[in-house]
């Protein structure tokens, strides 16, 4: 009797422990009463019928990321590109997702690859290297549409890689060179333009600068031949002012006399020495006659007279022509 309660109450105790449930944070269990949907256990401790109830399914709330296997795909310009990439899911309805699709990871990645087929083929190579948010984009839009129905939402899809051909890999890269060197080439072509451009700049500066100094030149040259000129018109009215000052006191007349005498001499001594022809009056060994002409001259233009150089050639002694001797 007594082994018969201790077993009583043995099983009693197995099956309230079974009937207790405690459900992790982030998760949903799903709960059928007799092959039938029951109710959604939340986070915490929860009790069931033992053997009228079951969990059915468990499911985490969090986002989970699945691997979407490598595929192939057609460009629109006919080149097969290798693609692989990584989905973000997260379930927003246990219930839906539990009843509405069978294998919802695998239906997800699936769907992931006939989109990504059917993306990529609306596309040539190019746009699928520099449009790949735009596709990863419109992957995401295509997964949500046919997913509303199974509970489960897609926060985000990548593609991982995109593989070309080794062909299409070899020509792209003789591209890129080609580009690099086009590149080069227009720098370089740039830099020897600017180089022309600095030159030539600076030669015409150089130009300007030189025909404006040489403007200056010019102009302190006639400032200075001005302020010359001006100075020795100067002195001379100076010294003929002094002259006739002096002609005017008394002995200015012999002095006068005495210098233009000194001067028809020394003028005379210098005919022979400008030219090799010269003309001499008769009495070149009269020397008190000379000074006597001399006198005449200075003195017949002092009054004013006006006689024409004719007209002060001396009337004594006719005039002879001489060479001198070279």
């Amino acid at each position: 009797m007594t082994l018969f309660l201790g077993l009583t109450l043995f099983l009693v105790m197995l099956t309230v422990w079974q009937g207790i449930k405690i459900v992790p944070q982030q998760q949903a269990w799903i709960v059928e009463r007799l092959g039938r949907y029951d109710r959604k256990l939340e986070a915490g401790m929860n009790l069931l019928v033992p053997y009228i109830q079951r969990v059915a399914y468990q499911h985490s709330l969090k986002e989970t990321a699945y691997d979407v296997h490598e595929q192939t795909a057609i460009t629109r310009d006919n080149v097969t590109l290798t693609l692989d990439g990584i989905v973000y899911l997260r379930v927003t309805d246990p219930v839906a997702a539990s009843y509405g699709v069978s294998n919802p990871i695998y239906a997800i990645t699936q769907l992931a690859q006939t989109t990504m087929r059917s993306e990529i083929g609306k596309l040539t190579m190019d746009q699928t290297f520099e449009e790949r948010d735009a596709l990863n984009l419109n992957i995401v839009q295509a997964i949500n549409q046919a997913a509303s129905t199974w509970g489960i939402q897609c926060m985000r899809y990548e593609i991982r890689n995109i593989t070309p051909p080794s062909t299409v890999l070899q020509a792209m890269e003789l591209q890129v060179a080609a580009e690099r060197q086009k590149r080069a080439q227009i720098l370089e072509s740039e830099g020897k333009r600017q180089a022309q451009i600095n030159m030539a700049e600076g030669f015409k500066q150089e130009v300007v600068l030189k025909s404006e100094a040489a403007l200056t030149d010019q102009v302190n040259r006639a400032k200075g031949e001005g302020e010359a000129i001006l100075t020795v018109a100067t002195a001379t009215a100076e010294g003929l002012r002094l002259i006739a000052e002096s002609l005017s006191k008394s002995g200015g007349q012999e002095a006068m006399n005495l210098r233009v005498a000194e001067q028809y001499v020394d003028a005379f001594k210098q005919l022979a020495q400008k030219s090799t022809t010269v003309l001499l009056p008769a009495n070149t060994g009269d020397t008190a006659s000379m000074v006597a002409q001399a006198i005449t001259v200075f003195d017949r233009l002092r009054d004013g007279g006006g006689a024409s150089p004719l007209s002060l050639t001396p009337s004594a002694g006719p005039w002879g022509t001489g060479k001198s001797g070279s």
